[in-house]
């Protein structure tokens, strides 16, 4: 089924590729979370698996989902040593605990917010106890999540502290944030949260 990010995934690929090389604080991120992650782990909503590469030489055992058949197209292409599968975060085929990480990078910024605690609740059920969990996400002061004009299709900016609150509410305990300040091009603080299922 066509999502909204099949017909810009070329662009998306193009744009956002090479973004890490001028990010330090999101490659410090990725790093610490993969020096914490032990096990197999999924980059979900993987678009053209330019991060599931970067966590790859990092040295984790990695694999990448995204329900864009057009990005998934894109990262085998891109990265063919690597296994990327169509699907949907919302279900994941995978047992119990199986997951040593999980790496969800503004892919959930488009998911309605009331939606959200069931896919932590999915997200908790697959990952073994000591794993990681690491989000990206536009962020706001605001305690509620607020809507915006994403390029794609429509979004949400989220207050770090509600979603920590939502992981919490799953499950998760808080292992570090990060908010960083909009570079040339971005609109909004960029967040991460680094959580851990006990």
């Amino acid at each position: 089924m066509p999502t909204p990010y099949d017909a810009v995934a070329s662009l998306y690929a193009e744009l956002f590729s090479d973004m890490l090389d001028t990010r330090p604080l999101e490659r410090a991120m990725l790093a610490a979370f993969a020096e914490l992650t032990e096990g197999p782990v999924a980059d979900l909503g993987c678009g053209p698996g330019h991060l599931t590469a970067h966590l790859h030489s990092l040295g984790l055992d990695v694999s990448g989902l995204d329900l864009s058949p057009a990005m998934i197209a894109l990262a085998r292409e891109a990265h063919p040593e690597l296994r990327f599968e169509q699907g949907t975060m919302t279900a994941l085929d995978l047992e119990d605990g199986t997951l040593g990480g999980i790496l969800a990078f503004y892919s959930l910024i488009h998911m309605p917010p009331h939606e959200l605690p069931a896919v932590f609740d999915e997200f908790f059920r697959v990952l073994a106890p000591g794993g990681h969990l690491l989000l990206g996400f536009y962020a706001g002061d605001d305690p509620e999540p607020r809507e915006f004009d994403h390029k794609v299709t429509l979004a949400y900016r989220w207050s770090p502290s509600s979603l920590a609150d939502l992981l919490g509410k799953a499950g998760f305990a808080e292992v570090g944030r990060l908010v960083r300040e909009p570079v040339e091009g971005e609109r909004f603080l960029q967040a991460q949260l680094l959580a851990r299922k006990p």
